[in-house]
Order: C-alpha cells, then sequence, then structure tokens
C-alpha cells in the first residue's frame, strides 16, 4: 500500500474510533453503585469505560457495552462480579505529613478543578503549594488569592520547565512527602493518603507512584491513547528494589517509563533533594520536550532507595483531545526518554557502564514490544489485536497508527540535542538573571558560576 493510501485508512480508521462512557463501580455490600466518572453524564446505553472498586479501592477495569433500553447498572453489576473476584486490603496505616506540588502554567480553569479535589483529600494533615511556571498573566495569581488562598501557597517560578516549577515548589514545601500532580486530574478523594502512607510502612523507600485514569473518552485521540494503555501501569501493587533488580526488566532502573509518571507521584522530601532534585533541563516547557519525571524515578533508585507502584492512589486525568496533540504528545515522548536518559548519565556518569551492560538486552526487549505495536498498526480489521480493557497496562484496542511511531522515533533521536539545548538556555537564563541583579545593585559582585535562577540549585544539569 502506498504511503499516502495508508495514511488515508489511517486516519479514516481513526475518525471512526467513538466516544465511550466513563464510570465507576463500586461492588461493596448489597447494593452496588454505579457512578458516572468526574465530570460525566449518568451512564446510558452505548460503551462503557467501567473502574471496578471493592473497599473503595480500584481493583480493574472493564470495558462493557450496555444495550439500548437495558439497566445500566444491572448489565455491568453482572460483569464486574464475574471478573473482579474478592479482594482483601491491608489497612495503609498513618500518612506522614505531606505536601502537594502542583505546576501550572495559564490554565485556571483545569486548575480550580484540580484544586477542589485536592483540598477534599481526606488525608489528616498537608498543605498544598501551586507554582505558576513563567507566567504571562496574573490570571493563576489572582485565582489562589481569590478562591484559595487561606488553604493554597502560591509560587511563581520565572524559570521555563515543569522541573524548574517542580524544584521551585520543592524548595518550598515542608512536608516529609512531597507529591506531585498536574493541573488537568481529578483526585480521587484517598489519593493523598494512599500514596503517602507506604513511606511510614518502608524506611527505605524512595518515591512512590499511582493509578492514572482517564477522566473522558469522548474524543479518538483520548480513547486510542487509553485503549493502548493510557497511563496506566495496571492494578497490581509492585516494589522496584535496586538490590533485587527484576528479572522483566532487563534495562532496570533506566525503564523508568514502567514505573509512573509525573502526574501521580510522590517522593520522600530528604531523598528528593539528596539527589539535586529534577534536572531543570528537562521537561514540558523545554527543549528537552520531557522526561523530568523518568529523571526523578532512575536517580532515586540508582542511590539505592525503592521505588513503590500503588493502584490504590488514584487520579483522573484529561487526556488530550485531538489528533493533533496526539503527534505533539508521541514526539514529545521519545524526546523525553533519550532527553532523561542523557540527564541521567551527563549528572552521574558512574551510571554509563551499567548501562551499556544492560543495552543490547534492553534493546531486544523494546523491538519485541515495538514488533507487537506495528502488528497492531498493520492489522486490516480496524480493530487491533489486543482483546484486553482500557487502562490495562500495554492493551491495543485499537491499531495505533504508524504516523505516531514514526513521530515517536524521530523524537528519540532527537531527544540527547534537545536536552543538550535546554542545558544552554538555562545556563543563558542564569547569566541575565545574574547581569540583571548586578545591575539593581551597584558595588555588588556576583561571583563566577552563581546560581542566579530560582530553582537552578537543586541540580547538577544546571552547573
Amino acid at each position: 500500500m502506498a504511503r499516502s493510501a495508508r495514511a488515508q485508512e489511517e486516519i479514516r480508521r481513526f475518525l471512526d474510533i467513538g466516544a465511550v462512557q466513563v464510570a465507576e463501580l463500586d461492588l461493596d455490600g448489597d447494593e452496588a453503585v454505579l457512578r458516572p466518572g468526574p465530570g460525566s453524564p449518568p451512564v446510558t446505553h452505548g460503551e462503557v469505560f467501567v473502574l471496578v472498586r471493592r473497599g473503595g479501592r480500584p481493583v480493574g477495569t472493564l470495558l462493557g457495552q450496555v444495550p439500548e433500553g437495558a439497566d445500566p447498572r444491572a448489565v455491568l453489576v453482572e460483569r464486574a462480579r464475574a471478573e473482579c473476584g474478592p479482594a482483601v486490603f491491608g489497612e495503609p496505616g498513618e500518612p506522614p505529613f505531606t505536601s502537594v506540588v502542583v505546576a501550572t502554567r495559564e490554565r485556571a480553569g483545569q486548575l480550580a478543578r484540580a484544586l477542589d479535589s485536592l483540598l477534599a483529600q481526606d488525608h489528616p494533615r498537608f498543605e498544598i503549594v501551586v507554582v505558576d511556571n513563567a507566567p504571562v498573566t496574573s490570571e493563576t495569581r489572582e485565582l489562589i488569592e481569590r478562591k484559595y488562598a487561606e488553604r493554597v501557597r502560591y509560587v511563581c517560578e520565572p524559570v521555563p520547565g515543569l522541573a524548574a516549577a517542580h524544584n521551585a515548589g520543592l524548595d518550598a514545601v515542608g512536608g516529609e512527602v512531597v507529591a506531585f500532580t498536574d493541573d488537568d486530574v481529578v483526585a480521587d478523594p484517598r489519593w493523598l493518603t494512599e500514596l503517602s502512607a507506604p513511606f511510614a510502612a518502608d524506611a527505605g523507600l524512595g518515591c512512590c507512584t499511582g493509578l492514572i485514569l482517564p477522566a473522558r473518552l469522548t474524543t479518538p485521540a483520548q480513547v486510542l491513547l487509553e485503549s493502548h494503555g493510557g497511563f496506566a501501569k495496571g492494578f497490581t501493587p509492585r516494589t522496584y528494589d535496586p538490590a533485587r533488580p527484576p528479572g522483566d526488566e532487563p534495562l532496570f532502573p533506566f525503564t523508568a517509563g514502567r514505573f509512573g509518571s509525573g502526574a501521580n507521584m510522590a517522593f520522600r522530601a530528604a531523598v528528593l533533594r539528596s539527589v539535586g532534585g529534577f534536572d531543570p533541563a528537562t521537561g514540558a516547557g523545554t527543549a528537552a520536550r520531557g522526561g523530568d519525571d523518568l529523571y526523578g524515578f532512575v536517580r532515586v533508585l540508582a542511590q539505592g532507595h525503592r521505588l513503590r507502584y500503588t493502584p490504590y492512589a488514584l487520579v483522573w486525568h484529561h487526556h488530550r483531545e485531538t489528533w493533533r496533540d496526539l503527534e505533539t504528545q508521541a514526539y514529545g515522548y521519545g524526546a523525553g526518554l533519550t532527553a532523561y536518559l542523557t540527564a541521567v548519565l551527563v549528572n552521574r556518569p558512574a551510571l554509563l557502564p551499567a548501562f551499556l551492560t544492560k543495552l543490547p538486552r534492553g534493546l531486544a526487549h523494546a523491538r519485541t514490544l515495538t514488533a507487537v505495536r506495528e502488528t497492531d498498526a498493520v492489522d486490516g480489521t480496524g480493530t487491533g489485536t489486543g482483546t484486553g480493557t482500557p487502562g490495562d497496562h500495554d492493551v491495543r484496542m485499537h491499531p495505533w497508527p504508524r504516523r505516531l511511531s514514526r513521530l515517536q522515533r524521530k523524537g528519540m533521536v532527537y531527544g540527547p540535542v534537545g536536552y543538550l539545548r535546554a542545558r544552554y538556555a538555562l545556563r543563558a537564563a542564569v547569566r541575565e538573571k545574574a547581569a540583571q541583579r548586578a545591575q539593581t545593585a551597584p558595588g555588588t559582585q556576583t561571583a563566577p558560576g552563581t546560581q542566579a535562577a530560582h530553582g537552578t540549585q537543586t541540580s547538577q544539569g544546571a552547573r
């Protein structure tokens, strides 16, 4: 098939993807409760993506079809009880004092929705800090002052980039644990307790990540992304221990994308500070395009601390909505992947021998996974070869377009260059800030190499 014809066929398949309703179903008690997902209308007939809970905790997802005229609750409860067996949980324990950092830029409407959900957390003792990253308007500051002044602290970080914003948040907080999430999420009321409690139970834990599910599946782009796993990492808790590397992760700890995502992560604050925070030359808003969260995971693991994934710490994420968004995201993911690896090796050269030793097996593993996705991409049925449920990791319900795979590979080639460009831009920003400070303080002298831009002091990547 000619490339143009193949591209047209991919576009046709993409546009044929229909919307899916989002709901949650709690199976506790005699009367199971079916609720629409955050911001969704009541469930009706058609396809429904359902989060199944037991005891309030997420235990799985299913994709159900409700016939016209049928009772959605009855149909979905029957499916869920057949597929999701009983679950036994331990109590999460008493969580430590926790700080929540939300980085944002010019998205006050989304931010307000996220903050409302964060202020409804059942955690006994926490604080919230909003970091306004390189703002061009006062909209975010005014929102905080008008609606949240007594409950949310506002910090402005002029240096652009998600990692710089997170470092500014880390500098500002006082919690034993610092949790990070995005301005486009709705946090489950138990999210912060479930994400922070593991730190009290394990003194060697440096990081914890949680479950991310779609808040809406209304556009083809949202459904396609989620049908290929989205941001979810499954429903089985798992601890990654550098003292006992997992056999199914041949590039461990460099396979950081398997551990979690930046929209739902927490660190022991002292541990994150000890590794220098996040590299400010990584992350969205920089030439590196991403990778700041992955950098943090690897640095913590490389220092000997454990990382835990818990599906009980849930946030609902508003996925990007358009094909163009997916193109940007695919390229950015590829770039962020190799940018963070470059950052890790630049800032921690001692890891290079271990990385090179693991690389051959890791590449073979990656080719295997890519082959599976490419098989879906050429599937002529338009339905893909996967038979699992959206929300599981690496599940394919629709064929993945070749163009997105190509863009991700192009991004991977660009990533190291993007990281170096971001480092150069950061140094230029530091020099400019130093010059401004010198001009406003006559008679003072700035020492060579002084870190003048807030948020750059916490990473070797800025030096």
